[in-house]
């Protein structure tokens, strides 16, 4: 597969389903956060063992700034690890072709995490005590992403969180390297529960990934739906890699609930809602997912959007940037089963692109001046391509943001339309009280961290 116009260097990207170990992608391109372009040329890419170097020297610097990738390519989050590694590699991309980040091109390392918490932990060692990363970037399962950010912390290595949405994560597991880009499992279960509890009922059933992020999602959605006045009849934990449903859907079919509420993600959601069709469960009870993850679904057609259910973005908001970005990414990744980008992609894009952004405002790779930047920063939302202002909470380091709550489209207008957009709530509305939860490290307790 080509990542690029005809001419680039890069390397491709490997397609999902793929070993994605068994590829070599090699960025070369210039940033937009300085005035002029430097002269440059690509250095050859290698393979060292499972992981992936992307080196490039700069005209102005022969030591570029380097991001670890934490990518999953293997396990149930392989579709989404590789989607959110197109975004940060995209990102990368276009400040290299603009000109670089203080003088210097930006490469980049990635490892597969293998939607393993030991693995994550074992790639977060590696990248930073071997490979000299300046930033990792990455994770969608919320285990991964915790042991990745303890080592991280260990160190004092800034860790960008782009996909997982465990309450925990700016939660009990903050930590003062650590930011966390998506919405959480609270955030989306408030935006849903109450329109839910009004047009439905009060009577819901609860199932969820017996995993971190399975259980503290549904922690926070029952928390939120009691609050507003659900009775909830049951609650089943889903065995990670389930593949045979019909015992807990018989069970919501003999309980007859008015919702069922599921925090199930990855292959386990593609298998569910399926055996959901084939039972005639999907339109009575009604269904509340609580986050839909683009990768999940793409490419299973219209139908596979079921329930209502929350996302960050969608390619189809009408919105400035959103188009620009659609085309961008269809011309960089002309070939991908996912031929257009959804809310993985997008986190793992604008978590990459602010990141570089505050080096170059700040003049340095220094942790403690990026992390002190980054506290309480506000993202407009025309520059985020979302409805409403964004702001880095400086007392979790959770992105508080818009969540839009969706549906199945009856109305596509294309065969990529899978979404019908019914809401956008702002972001205090639907604010998390995880982040109470939060004691960051103070400053003195964080090790000073600055590869040159």
């Amino acid at each position: 597969m080509h990542d690029g116009p005809a001419n680039d260097t890069a390397a491709p990207m490997p397609a999902e389903g793929e070993d994605a170990m068994s590829r070599i992608s090699n960025i070369s391109r210039r940033s937009f956060l300085q005035t002029s372009l430097l002269a440059g040329s690509a250095g050859g890419a290698a393979l060292f063992g499972p992981w992936k170097h992307n080196r490039v020297y700069a005209a102005a610097s022969d030591k570029p700034i380097r991001i670890g990738l934490t990518h999953d390519a293997s396990g149930q989050f392989a579709n989404s690890g590789q989607a959110e590694r197109r975004g940060s590699e995209m990102a990368v991309a276009e400040f290299n072709e603009a000109g670089c980040v203080l003088g210097r091109k930006i490469e980049t390392v990635w490892m597969d995490t293998e939607t393993n918490p030991q693995t994550g932990t074992r790639v977060a060692e590696r990248m930073i005590t071997r490979e000299d990363v300046h930033f990792l970037v990455g994770a969608v399962q919320s285990g991964t992403a915790n042991a990745i950010s303890q080592v991280a912390q260990k160190y004092g290595c800034i860790y960008f969180n782009t996909n997982s949405s465990s309450p925990t994560e700016s939660g009990k597991n903050c930590h003062r390297v650590k930011f966390v880009w998506d919405g959480n499992g609270e955030n989306f279960s408030k935006a849903a529960a109450r329109n839910a509890i009004q047009s439905f009922g009060k009577n819901w059933f609860l199932i969820y990934n017996d995993y971190v992020w399975g259980q503290n999602t549904n922690a926070a959605t029952k928390m939120v739906a009691t609050n507003y006045g659900a009775n909830v009849m049951e609650e089943v934990a889903i065995p990670v890699g389930t593949r045979d449903w019909s015992s807990v859907l018989l069970r919501i079919q003999q309980a007859k609930p008015d919702v069922v509420a599921a925090a199930v993600g990855g292959d386990d959601f593609k298998v569910m809602r399926q055996q959901v069709s084939d039972m005639k469960l999907d339109r009575k009870p009604a269904w509340i997912n609580n986050q839909q993850d683009w990768p999940d679904i793409y490419g299973l057609g219209v139908d596979a959007a079921f329930g209502v259910f929350g996302t960050t973005w969608y390619h189809y908001l009408d919105l400035p940037g959103v188009a620009d970005f659609v085309k961008r990414y269809q011309e960089r990744y002309p070939t991908t089963r996912i031929d257009v980008p959804g809310n993985v992609t997008y986190n793992g894009y604008v978590a990459t692109r602010e990141l570089l952004r505050v080096v170059g405002e700040v003049g340095s790779t220094d942790n403690m001046k990026v992390i002190k930047a980054l506290e309480g920063r506000v993202m407009k939302a025309e520059d985020r391509m979302q409805n409403h202002d964004a702001v880095i909470d400086a007392d979790s380091h959770q992105i508080q943001q818009t969540i839009y709550l969706a549906q199945g489209n009856p109305k596509p207008r294309d065969e990529s339309d899978y979404f019908e957009i019914l809401s956008a709530s702002d972001p205090e509305s639907i604010r998390s009280e995880a982040g109470k939860e939060c004691k960051l490290e103070a400053y003195a307790d964080t090790p000073n961290y600055d590869q040159g």
